[in-house]
């Protein structure tokens, strides 16, 4: 099956960096907000981010008209209802997403794929919410899209092989590198990243070394462009104890339990570059 049309739920950091690559790659995208001032945010996004471009040589005006004119926003869900291929890029909330998933499974054509960009659910839960579980697939792309060149095209037990090909042969077609992971909590990159995370916030609440040392010891002694801390702060620590804390219910393993620091800082609204403070502070 060849994918022509696509929709992409949710214009946010994630949603509009999944737009702007597929309206980039060729594709007519359409991608839908809950108002009008989240959507115009978003396009906004798109357009500042394609104009970074065209300053830096990396696009051309005419190619920047032509990608602007690919893409189209809405507030309504039904307008992607003749899409060959949704990505849904809504909030991480498992009741949102089955409900966003239900719908777009009563408005899609038969041989429509829904995939879901969520780092942390299973994607087999968001697929039993639907009549075609069969095409449900997993595409997770890293932020930011335009940048990051990683995929993660997950199957679950159900997904056919025609569904997860097409998947796979759509994230490469954005010019993205797949890795094919098992519909597990996490997938392959969070699997292993959350649990590192957690342990440099450990290794600080432990005293081993200031976060700023920490920081720097991954960054100079692995050559990691972010150390743990950067990154926590980057990704956000509101996120972040919100991955773990699923991952824990799935894993039940301590090292995804998240410490008792990142708790009090979320309580607190130190949530990182988000909010101004992290275990950094920034410039707001």
């Amino acid at each position: 099956m060849a994918i022509e049309k696509v929709g992409v739920v949710g214009c946010g950091l994630m949603g509009s960096g999944i737009a702007q690559v597929c309206a980039a790659a060729g594709y007519a995208t359409t991608v839908m907000e809950v108002n009008d001032e989240l959507l115009n945010r978003g396009m906004g996004r798109i357009g500042k981010s394609l104009a970074r471009a065209v300053e830096k040589g990396k696009l051309q005006d005419a190619d920047q008209n032509a990608i602007m004119g690919r893409l189209r926003g809405t507030t309504s869900l039904g307008d992607l209802g003749a899409c060959d291929a949704v990505i849904e890029a809504a909030t991480e909330h498992v009741d949102t997403k089955k409900k966003i998933f239900s719908e777009l499974d009563s408005r899609m054509p038969k041989h429509g794929i829904i995939a879901s960009n969520t780092s942390s659910l299973t994607i087999v839960e968001l697929a039993a919410a639907t009549g075609r579980p069969d095409r449900v697939v997993g595409l997770h792309f890293f932020n930011p899209v335009p940048i990051m060149k990683l995929v993660e095209v997950v199957r679950t037990i159900v997904t056919s092989d025609d569904a997860y090909d097409t998947a796979r042969a759509f994230a490469a077609s954005l010019g993205k590198e797949v890795v094919e992971a098992k519909d597990t909590t996490g997938f392959v990159v969070n699997r292993l990243l959350v649990p590192y995370m957690l342990d440099a916030i450990r290794c600080y609440e432990q005293g081993l070394a200031s976060k700023e040392d920490l920081d720097r010891g991954m960054k100079l002694g692995c050559g990691y462009p972010m150390g743990p801390f950067e990154l926590l702060d980057f990704v956000g620590l509101d996120t972040t104890l919100y991955i773990a804390e699923i991952m824990f219910d799935e894993f039940r393993e301590a090292r995804f339990a998240p410490p008792s620091l990142l708790r009090r800082m979320v309580t607190a609204g130190h949530l990182g570059r988000k909010s101004g403070r992290g275990f950094y502070e920034y410039g707001r």
